[in-house]
């Protein structure tokens, strides 16, 4: 058993080289799976690929580059109770030619061995940043399992108009947005409501 599973985790590194590694520079979101010194293994980091001005004052002389700017991250508790939802939204993510990256393999249901940079697409990354913001300050893993489900379901003009919403308007409107989204997907805590959905909502 032990050799089958050592033979499956070189596969799935070895197309991790040739195949998906080459697509981290080329799409425009990146989830880092690393690790913090002072958060439990393995910290999942969502970024988005931004363009940066700099040179002089006139547009002319003006040039630009990419950076990735860090959009949420999720560890501990919170990730393993969401970690289905994540795989969800991995398995949807292709090339450019349409063929599925599988990413879920590189987080599996049990210990997550890898670590490196995943290529996603706008709507893998901005359903992934609106679940890892929203799910900060929440202590109900119920709740935020719920959270994640519905965003799951979000189309990809949904992911974006509420990740918007909660992080491009300054610090006090990007706050009470959080604060309402997270009452309108995961309801108030205690609510009864939220394992009867729940179990609609699991896969």
């Amino acid at each position: 058993m032990s050799s089958r599973k050592s033979d499956d985790k070189t596969a799935v590194q070895a197309d991790y080289t040739g195949r998906v590694l080459p697509l981290v520079t080329q799409f425009p979101w990146v989830l880092r799976v690393t690790e913090h010194k002072d958060k439990p293994v393995p910290v999942l980091v969502v970024k988005e690929r931004v363009r940066v001005w700099s040179g002089g004052q006139d547009g002319a002389s003006a040039t630009y580059h990419y950076v990735l700017k860090e959009r949420g991250l999720i560890y501990g508790q919170p990730l393993r109770r969401i970690l289905p939802v994540v795989r969800e939204i991995l398995v949807k993510v292709c090339d450019a030619s349409g063929i599925p990256l599988e990413l879920h393999r590189y987080l599996g249901n049990g210990r997550i061995w890898f670590r490196g940079n995943l290529p996603l697409d706008p709507e893998a990354g901005e359903k992934l940043a609106l679940i890892f913001k929203l799910q900060e300050r929440v202590s109900d893993m119920d709740r935020v399992e719920l959270i994640a489900w519905r965003v799951e379901r979000f189309t990809r003009e949904e992911a974006a108009y509420w990740l918007t919403r909660a992080t491009q308007f300054g610090e006090g409107p990007n706050r009470w947005a959080l604060a309402g989204m997270r009452i309108m997907l995961g309801g108030q805590p205690g609510d009864k409501g939220i394992q009867s959905m729940l179990q609609q909502l699991r896969r």
